[in-house]
């Protein structure tokens, strides 16, 4: 049997071919009201199927919150289902933000709802939490291998309460977020072109990056999120990433989001988004 393709490189031909951007799929309650759309299954079924038609075959990767869909229950979980079957299929890569982080048979469980082929939510990837230890994580990185499949870890992210867990400093003088990425870089080691565990860092992180001693540099993709209405900008990933910054996989959800419902305005931004970070990562 052959294996399948490794994640990180269809997201690495997937950024080159439509640009390195992933856009979020975020149906909270005020952007269905933007969009003149009730908040209940039906709005969240023609917000979601309008993001999908719209974006689903120009962009590298759609970010569905999970959060956002398990509100309204099985119902909003069957149109999460919809909106990954139909994504991949007009290949987009999916990542699945669920940050999910548990021990044991749980975290297995976890695994299984996202990385296994067979699962109705099967992902390119899914967002996980270290904070009950990265060895934890086991399960999920084993089978995202399995599958050819990816993991984001939360190493450093843009959230302010985030500093206390994150930049806390082991008994050996590094940083907890440090250390995750310590471990991705060794999951990542020799492959090529890019390894398929990578890790959050909030593009508008700077200063913190320093502070936390953060190596930047795992062989493996950086979901950046907090481009656009977070208050980062394209230009500004080469300084905040360094050497680092072709691997930056910047996250876009409301800057694009709120020029729907109109599809060709959504397809507009995202292009523009897309651009706009091409340009800054080739200098």
């Amino acid at each position: 049997m052959t294996s399948p393709e490794p994640f990180g490189a269809r997201l690495r031909r997937a950024m080159d071919e439509r640009g390195p951007l992933c856009v979020g799929i975020d149906p909270h309650a005020s952007l269905l009201a933007d969009w003149g759309l009730s908040d209940d299954i039906a709005g969240l079924e023609r917000f979601t199927y309008t993001v999908v038609e719209a974006l689903a075959d120009r962009v590298a990767v759609l970010k569905p919150q999970s959060a956002f869909f398990e509100r309204f229950g099985s119902r909003g979980v069957a149109v999460l289902e919809r909106a990954v079957a139909d994504s991949r299929a007009a290949g987009a890569l999916v990542l699945m933000d669920a940050k999910r982080g548990d021990i044991g048979s749980t975290m297995a469980a976890y695994a299984a709802t996202y990385l296994d082929p067979a699962s109705p939510l099967f992902s390119d990837a899914v967002t996980v939490s270290p904070y009950l230890g990265y060895g934890s994580l086991r399960p999920a990185l084993d089978l995202a291998r399995e599958s050819g499949t990816g993991v984001f870890v939360l190493a450093l992210t843009s959230n302010p309460e985030g500093a206390e867990v994150q930049h806390a400093v082991r008994a050996d003088g590094s940083s907890v977020a440090a250390t995750m990425l310590d471990h991705l870089r060794a999951e990542n080691a020799d492959a090529a072109p890019m390894g398929s565990y990578g890790a959050v860092v909030g593009a508008t992180l700077s200063d913190s990056l320093s502070a936390a001693g953060a190596d930047l540099a795992i062989n493996g993709p950086l979901l950046a999120p907090g481009i656009g209405a977070q208050g980062a900008t394209a230009a500004d990933l080469p300084r905040v990433f360094g050497a680092a910054v072709r691997d930056v996989v910047p996250n876009v959800s409301r800057g694009v989001l709120r020029h729907g419902p109109d599809t060709a305005a959504l397809r507009e931004s995202a292009a523009r988004f897309a651009a706009e970070v091409r340009e800054a990562v080739a200098g």
